[in-house]
């Protein structure tokens, strides 16, 4: 059983998924020879230049990637690169893709390669998981069985060398089972390493000597992650092109330029503009003592490194020259860098004891490594924790928000003997107890004041870390507090577990992320030019709540805290995220190709050229040959702003400082909505309509029935592996044994079990114990006893109730309070507030002036179809407003709530009646909609027929293609 959930049919990984077997349109896979004494290979793909030049161009364009551009396209290379952002799900989107290369041609073969062994791990333990691996198992009905390969370790006893066993059962794989893909993960170095290449006594088939040889017999698909890691030119890459693998798939935040066949792009902008990641808000530690002293690196021997203090302004600069070796302080070139030393060197590079790596010319701030400096980011972040703590976690459904902090000295927070100790760690516990008690003086959510109470009893559990020593340790409560940060999310996100900061020495930079971080404290200057992106990229995910599910159509923002040595970290990583997004900052006086593609990629509701060129033409923007006319070219970027922008929007990256946009409401207009705003923001709850309480139990052992096959008991297998020889040829036989009689973990009691589910799924306790008895024959719930059970059951009842909603499960609505303000728009009194957060509207602006009838005065939107809907001055319209997200919240079967996109007062032609509308706006056809969507649209209807009849107000949903002015004509029909 696993808790985490991953979220089926994203749009922004199905279009690279599509994007790859789009490639392999009208391919055939042709069935490798199989004798006994051979290793299984996969089928080779059949699919000649040709076509394989055409499949990619079409993909190309399908996805508007220039296919006429030789950056983006090479003929004779059988790489497919896949551009998606940080944060944004790679590692899914690639192993969704090898289950579909499976499914689609037989493939079983695959070989992913990493830069680093921390990436390395991260994707393991993604691969091994029993979340990742129940999800697949349900939608493709195979298993996929990991092999790492690692580096070689002592040979003991035995003369005899033999193949890494990675090797030898990735290759043999497949004399079991056929229901199993294998996955073969190897790193950069070892798979560059000698072992690759090395002859061993003991080989595969008698046959393959190397594994180099043994990998290349298989015709192994690759993926190569981070491929910016692996230039073309350097020797990982040669490696890779050693496995003559039939083909490659590189997946990536970036390429550095460096692409063979880009067939999909997802990039920065698209991510934080679509809300697919965190925003990112930038805390800046100003410190003026430090602004006009540096250390600057001026020469390495590979015995001694020299180093120059600067200190001073103007004339009265001073500067002095110390030299250090290995292990020496760098206290003695400036006293604020007290417990900084030099961990190792080489006439390239000094390793400093925080990990930052210098090279021949690199500066560095001395105050960047105050105490006191890191004293002010530490109170600053506990603060705002607590703060962004008690918001997320007194919700209806909670989230468990994470602070993460990079510190420089390890002997601060723990000394040398890995006991807890020293001075950070004691500094940070008081800061803790200080807020938790001011905030116990006046908190009233029972939940909340709970958790911060149990966190008062035992302060040290509320933090845990994670360094590279901690490896070679024996502590067993630090060896709990490592294996929970690196390897259990579920349990680090567990609300009965108070742990929520963690501490690490830059060890966590890559290859590991966690949801629910939504603070970054980096307690230690860069030192280096590193990309911005990668790192925030280890809090730019989007959280899960307590259910374990991603929260969408919502927007975060990971909170980021440098000192001031990197004041201008906002627009680094601004324009960083804006080069990536290759936007247009120069001026033309036609319209070319390069400008119809960009206008086609970034307004997806534009669907052709043609369409393109008739509204330009029809607006008056251009001549017959494409030349602009006069001031063509400021309406044509007036019109389609993100092409020349460069994507990112306002405010989805700024500093703490900077004002968060607001939307202006237009004064005195907010009365003319109010009787409307008031009906619709009515306190309701969704009802089910059962007769007795067996219907309940009938819908539970419907649920139970569908989804049986999730309950398989997880045995463990125990694999032999056995010589034989046959006709004269020896080889190796696998055979697998199930311990059908091993359980899985129960940590519950029957009776606290079902206690805790009836509160959840909010059933009768008597009702859950008769459907368990009635489902004994085939699942006795005694062997799944435990919240990760009850988690699991919660999340798929909730889905079940939704999907049957309106056909097994009748719903409605009932008002159960009067109370109604505060509001989006109101405060709780009722009066009308003066601004809300822009963000509330939508993620895009422009600076196009907003009708009179529309109650704000700027124009903020989510798609250009909402765009369309503000700036239409419809003379018929009283009053109308987007609905901020959120506000209206209306409860849909299984929990979560929906919130529609307008509200509108018109007058008909005769001005006689008033009509009060909502309208649910959806910037794509009718057919393209999930089936949840679908059922949260019926839900409004439903709600809206609830209304008490005072106020009649009526729903209609507008798509893609629709003007609003028809959607509100059609209202009078």
């Amino acid at each position: 059983m696993a808790g985490f959930k991953f979220e089926r049919q994203l749009p922004h990984q199905e279009g690279a998924i599509n994007a790859v077997m789009g490639v392999f349109n009208d391919v055939s896979a042709v069935p490798h020879e199989r004798p006994a004494d051979r290793a299984i290979a996969n089928p080779l793909l059949a699919i000649d230049s040709e076509l394989w030049i055409d499949n990619v161009i079409r993909i190309q364009e399908r996805n508007l990637i220039d296919s006429s551009n030789s950056k983006f396209r090479d003929n004779h290379s059988r790489v497919l690169d896949i551009s998606m952002e940080t944060g944004t799900g790679k590692t899914y989107t690639y192993t969704k893709t090898l289950f579909e290369l499976n499914k689609h041609f037989g493939l079983t073969k695959f070989i992913v390669v990493v830069p680093s062994l921390s990436i390395k791990a991260g994707t393991v333990n993604f691969l091994r998981s029993d979340a990742a691996k129940e999800h697949f198992r349900q939608d493709y009905g195979m298993d996929m069985k990991i092999h790492v390969l690692e580096s070689k370790k002592g040979t003991g006893k035995s003369k005899r060398s033999f193949m890494p066993p990675s090797v030898s059962q990735f290759v043999q794989a497949g004399h079991i089972s056929q229901k199993c893909i294998n996955i073969l993960v190897v790193n950069a170095g070892m798979l560059h390493s000698p072992t690759m290449e090395e002859t061993f006594d003991v080989s595969i088939f008698e046959q393959y000597h190397t594994p180099m040889d043994a990998l290349k017999s298989v015709n192994v698909v690759t993926v190569v992650d981070e491929p910016h890691r692996f230039k073309t030119t350097g020797q990982y890459w040669k490696s890779v092109e050693k496995l003559n693998s039939q083909f490659v798939l590189r997946y990536g935040a970036t390429f550095d330029y460096d692409y063979k066949n880009l067939i999909y792009e997802l990039t920065a902008a698209d991510a934080f503009n679509n809300d697919l990641v965190k925003g990112v808000v930038a805390h800046v530690e100003d410190f003026k003592e430090g602004e006009n002293a540096s250390v600057k690196l001026t020469h390495l021997d590979g015995n001694e490194a020299r180093f120059e203090l600067s200190e001073g302004a103007g004339n009265k600069v001073s500067k002095k020259s110390f030299k250090l070796g290995a292990k020496e302080s760098l206290s003695i070139v400036h006293t604020e860098m007290a417990g900084l030393y030099i961990e190792k060197l080489n006439k390239t590079v000094v390793v400093l004891s925080n990990g930052l790596e210098l090279k021949k010319g690199a500066r560095i701030n001395p105050y960047s490594f105050s105490m006191s400096l890191q004293s002010k980011m530490i109170a600053q972040a506990v603060s705002k924790h607590f703060e962004l703590e008690r918001d997320y976690l007194t919700r209806d459904v909670r989230i468990k928000p994470l602070s993460l902090f990079f510190i420089d000295n390890i002997e601060e927070y723990r000394s040398a003997s890995h006991e807890i100790g020293g001075e950070l760690k004691a500094e940070f516990e008081a800061l803790v107890k200080v807020e938790i008690e001011q905030r116990l003086k006046t908190e009233t959510d029972a939940f909340y004041k709970a958790y911060l109470e149990k966190s008062l009893v035992d302060l040290a559990a509320v933090h845990g870390g994670y360094f590279s020593k901690d490896n070679t340790g024996s502590d067993d409560k630090i060896a709990k507090e490592v294996e929970e940060i690196l390897h259990d999310k579920e349990s680090l996100l567990s609300l009965g577990n108070t742990r929520r900061f963690i501490f690490s020495k830059w060890t966590l930079r890559e290859g590991w992320d966690n949801p629910n971080v939504f603070q970054i404290c980096k307690l230690r200057s860069s030192g280096s030019q590193t990309s911005k992106l990668q790192e925030v990229g280890r809090g730019l995910r989007l959280p899960v709540n307590e259910y374990m599910s991603r929260v969408k159509d919502e927007s975060f923002d990971l909170h980021y805290y440098v000192d001031f040595t990197e004041s201008s970290f906002v627009d680094d990583l601004v324009d960083e995220v804006n080069e990536r997004s290759r936007a247009l900052d120069e001026e033309f006086s036609k319209l070319t190709p390069e400008l119809i593609e960009k206008i086609l990629r970034d307004y997806k509701n534009v669907k052709t050229e043609d369409d393109l060129l008739e509204q330009l033409d029809n607006a008056g923007i251009i001549k017959r040959n494409n030349d602009f006319r006069e001031g063509g070219f400021d309406a044509l970027k007036s019109l389609f702003p993100l092409v020349f922008e460069g994507g990112v929007s306002k405010g989805k990256i700024r500093k703490n400082t900077d004002k968060a946009l607001r939307a202006h409401l237009r004064k005195g207009r907010y009365e003319e909505l109010k009787a409307l705003w008031e009906k619709i923001n009515k306190r309701v709850i969704l009802e089910y309509r059962v007769d007795d309480e067996s219907e309940f139990e009938g819908l539970l052992l419907a649920f139970f029935k569908k989804n049986k096959d999730n309950f398989k008991p997880q045995g463990s297998k125990t694999r032999n592996q056995r010589l034989k020889v046959k006709d004269g040829q020896a080889y190796f036989s696998e055979e697998t044994k199930l311990n059908e009689n091993i359980l899985p973990i129960v940590s519950m009691g029957y009776k606290s079990f079902l206690l805790a589910l009836s509160a959840q799924l909010s059933i009768n306790i008597n009702t859950l114990h008769k459907v368990f008895s009635s489902i004994n024959g085939w699942l006795d719930i005694n062997h799944y006893l435990s919240r990760q059970t009850i988690r699991l059951i919660k999340g798929g009842f909730d889905k079940f109730l939704l999907d049957n909603s309106f056909d097994a499960v009748k719903v409605s609505y009932q008002q159960v309070s009067n109370q109604v303000h505060p509001t989006k728009f109101t405060n709780s009194k009722g009066k009308p507030l003066k601004e809300i957060n822009a963000h509330d509207l939508g993620t895009n602006f422009d600076e196009q002036i907003t009708p009179e009838s529309y109650l704000f005065e700027e124009t903020f939107f989510d798609s250009p179809l909402e765009k369309a809907n503000i700036l239409n001055d419809i003379e018929a319209v009283v009053i109308f407003t987007k609905i901020p997200k959120n506000s209206i919240r209306i409860p849909v079967a299984g929990g979560g709530t929906y919130s529609p996109d307008f509200a509108y007062i018109v007058k008909n032609k005769e001005a006689k009646d008033q009509l009060n509308l909502v309208v649910e706006t959806k910037d794509k056809e009718t057919r393209a909609l999930y089936e949840e969507e679908k059922k949260k649209i019926s839900h409004a209807e439903e709600f809206f027929k609830s209304l008490d009849s005072d106020i009649d107000v009526m729903f209609k949903t507008q798509f893609e293609g629709e003007e609003i002015t028809k959607v509100i004509e059609s209202c009078f029909e």
